[in-house]
């Protein structure tokens, strides 16, 4: 069922002028594909067509209401070759594109061809390595492929602009070179009228200097290898200024394919942050740690406070949940004797999204025996410098203005410190009811589901978090906050346990993790008495693990880092959606406008 819009209602009276069509509001459409029986056998109410039996025919029903009174009216049209179900919503351009297609397919052209083609160079290594008659023998003979992004037609050659992985080159034509006998249907035809910017080429020639200056590729031969069927949106370039720029967030993160072909700056934010991720990795590994998979459907969600995915495993008919931490599976491996193991999770949380939060994230989390929360604070510091030395040549990078450096040593705060810093109010001693009092007292809103724990991180990250620019470790949390960390060895009360704050964000969240089976289960309970007062984000209590624990866990560091929130530090961008390739979004509008009325 689909809306017709004015496009669509000037469509059918261009291609059916013989008919009188009437358009009435409300108006539904039903579309069916069919084959036209006998004339004799269609109704005498519709429209007499002369088909032939046998001939494609596109039956529209429609359902209309006048006075609140629906009818239901049918009709029976002859199609144009070109025009089937997957054409009826399409834009002039887009039907103009399957014309040239036939038209290519009866001159015998594939516009799909199977066969490799031998690309042997790039746009890129052309620019930076051609350096006119000092060599240009090693240029003689190459072969590049990419879209057609521009064309100047100047008769009997032209000039285009082709756009591979790499960037851009120009690509100078000569119809007699290309066409070398009577046949000019190559040129003439098929690359002067039948193709289109964002069609998909091989070009075969040799590098040179136009008179301009401009390093091209003289075409031999050129070769269609993909048509394109929709167009790009046009972006103008002049002397170096970008005009008419894609910026709109909702068609770049939807259509994220044509945003990096229009915007192929966008490409360099996600090499820079396979670049970073690449230098944790070597990082992690010259120090011994070793990468491993853990479960990402999980029986019990565990490893963070967060509001789950649920699904259903049908064979087993069981529910299952998407993982919001791999911690407890590490741990479990740091049981089984590992030293020190480490994972890039893609992790799932229900929760809301906004410029920092994103449903489906990536978390690198690694756990190591025998440290502690100091010796991470440490590594922490030196991965991170490593990494953005890594990424962008230095440890300062700029976000919003804001010039942000990993340089090691990091700024250390408590807790509890850094809270009287920014409200002037010492919670160290309070109870949950004074600490809600408190947080009424600033306008922090609360409600009775949240214990202690939640209420001093609410209180954190309102009016604390987004002070917090230069990388800094706030450190020694309550326990209530932190239901699977040791108890801090001075401070009764608190936990060793850090998070690191960048750019008013949190960025890792690191323990001494807490090894101890008695104190671990009795902090599991205490989590499930919050969710059954309705903490929806409250831990589960997970058997396996306590099992684990029982069997002997070595004292252990474990740190986990969001690398996203990370990749807009080290890249420069302020919205999480802009350094992942494809974001979660609402689903697409797809309607086709208004009827008429």
């Amino acid at each position: 069922m689909l809306g017709i819009s004015a496009m669509m209602r000037k469509k059918l009276k261009d291609i059916f002028p013989n008919y009188k069509i009437h358009f009435c509001p409300p108006l539904i459409w039903t579309l069916t594909w069919t084959k036209c029986p006998d004339s004799s056998a269609i109704p005498a109410k519709r429209p007499k067509s002369g088909h032939e039996p046998g001939q494609n025919v596109q039956i529209f029903n429609y359902l209309y209401s006048c006075n609140h009174s629906w009818t239901l009216c049918s009709f029976n049209l002859p199609l144009p070759e070109f025009w089937n179900m997957s054409t009826i919503n399409l834009s002039e351009q887009e039907i103009i594109r399957r014309e040239k297609l036939d038209e290519l397919k009866k001159l015998g052209i594939d516009a799909y061809p199977a066969p490799l083609y031998p690309v042997n160079i790039s746009a890129a290594y052309i620019r930076a390595h051609y350096q006119g008659e000092a060599n240009a023998a090693d240029f003689a003979d190459v072969c590049v492929a990419g879209r057609l992004m521009s064309r100047r037609d100047m008769g009997k050659a032209s000039f285009a602009s082709l756009q591979d992985s790499s960037g851009r080159i120009q690509i100078y034509i000569k119809r007699d070179d290309i066409c070398p006998g009577e046949d000019k249907t190559l040129y003439d035809k098929v690359w002067k009228h039948l193709l289109d910017l964002g069609d998909i080429v091989g070009i075969k020639g040799y590098v040179f200097t136009t008179k301009t200056g401009e390093v091209s590729i003289h075409a031999k031969e050129f070769v269609l290898l993909t048509k394109s069927l929709k167009p790009l949106p046009v972006v103008k370039e002049v002397d170096g200024a970008t005009f008419d720029a894609v910026s709109d967030p909702e068609f770049r993160y939807r259509q994220r394919y044509a945003d990096l072909v229009i915007n192929p700056q966008v490409k360099e934010t996600f090499i820079k942050r396979t670049r970073m991720i690449n230098a944790i990795r070597d990082f992690l590994n010259e120090r011994g740690a070793l990468e491993v998979d853990t479960p990402v459907l999980q029986a019990i969600p565990g490893g963070a406070a967060a509001r789950p995915f649920i699904t259903h495993h049908n064979a087993l008919d069981i529910p299952f949940y998407l993982r919001i931490a791999n911690e407890l599976y590490l741990k479990r491996l740091i049981v089984g004797g590992f030293d020190w193991v480490y994972e890039f999770s893609r992790n799932f949380r229900n929760e809301g999204m906004d410029r920092t939060h994103n449903p489906e994230f990536t978390v690198l989390e690694f756990y190591t025996a025998y440290k502690d929360y100091l010796w991470m604070m440490e590594t922490t510091e030196q991965l991170l410098e490593t990494s953005a030395l890594a990424t962008n040549g230095s440890s300062v990078v700029t976000v919003d203005g804001k010039e942000i450096d990993f340089k090691a040593p990091y700024r250390r705060i408590s807790m509890y410190d850094a809270i009287k810093e920014y409200t002037g109010i010492d919670i160290s001693g309070m109870d949950e009811a004074q600490l809600r009092d408190v947080c009424h007292q600033l306008h922090i809103p609360v409600d009775n589901t949240m214990g202690k724990g939640k209420l001093i991180d609410e209180l954190f990250s309102e009016k604390c978090e987004h002070h917090f620019i230069q990388p800094t470790f706030i450190t020694d949390y309550p326990v209530e906050m932190s239901p699977l960390t040791k108890m801090h060895r001075s401070k009764p009360g608190l936990v060793e346990r850090f998070e690191l704050i960048a750019n008013g964000k949190e960025i890792a969240n690191a323990y001494s993790e807490l090894n101890d089976p008695i104190d671990q289960r009795e902090r599991f309970e205490a989590q499930l008495q919050l969710m059954e007062r309705g903490d929806d984000e409250a831990m589960f209590i997970d058997h396996d693990f306590l099992r684990a624990l029982e069997y002997g866990m070595p004292p252990t560091a474990g740190i986990g880092f969001g690398i996203d929130r990370i990749a807009m530090l080290f890249t420069g961008q302020n919205s999480i959606q802009d350094v992942l390739l494809f974001p979660q979004m609402r689903p697409e509008k797809t309607g086709e406008g208004e009827n008429e009325g």
